[in-house]
């Protein structure tokens, strides 16, 4: 399989179904970048290090993913609108376990 099925809800509450390739080493932000589900500019800002919490969201359905880092941790104790099951985008590898994953984008902080 290179391909899995992931569900995006928007900042604007649109679902979205979307494919994601498990075999290009992309992390979650980058698909959201990459089928433009959030205004350039808005997503990622930190280039996916784990920097800035621009690519927050809520993990929606029941998948067990990887353990949070303490950098992924620190950042999200210093955002906005976190949530017991928010997750920074760009620390969450496309993998194939991750098939049928639900988010939701977290709102955009001005």
């Amino acid at each position: 399989m290179t391909d899995i099925k992931i569900t995006i809800i928007d900042r604007d509450g649109v679902s979205h179904e979307i494919d994601a390739p498990t075999d290009m080493n992309m992390n979650l932000m980058e698909v959201v970048r990459s089928y433009e589900l959030a205004p350039e500019g808005t997503i990622g800002i930190c280039g996916g290090m784990a920097m800035c919490a621009s690519c927050q969201c809520y993990v929606e359905s029941d998948h067990d993913l990887p353990e949070m880092s303490d950098d992924e941790e620190a950042m999200l104790s210093e955002a906005f609108n976190v949530k017991d099951n928010s997750r920074l985008g760009c620390q969450l590898h496309i993998s194939e376990d991750m098939d049928g994953l639900k988010v939701e984008l977290a709102p955009e902080d001005l």
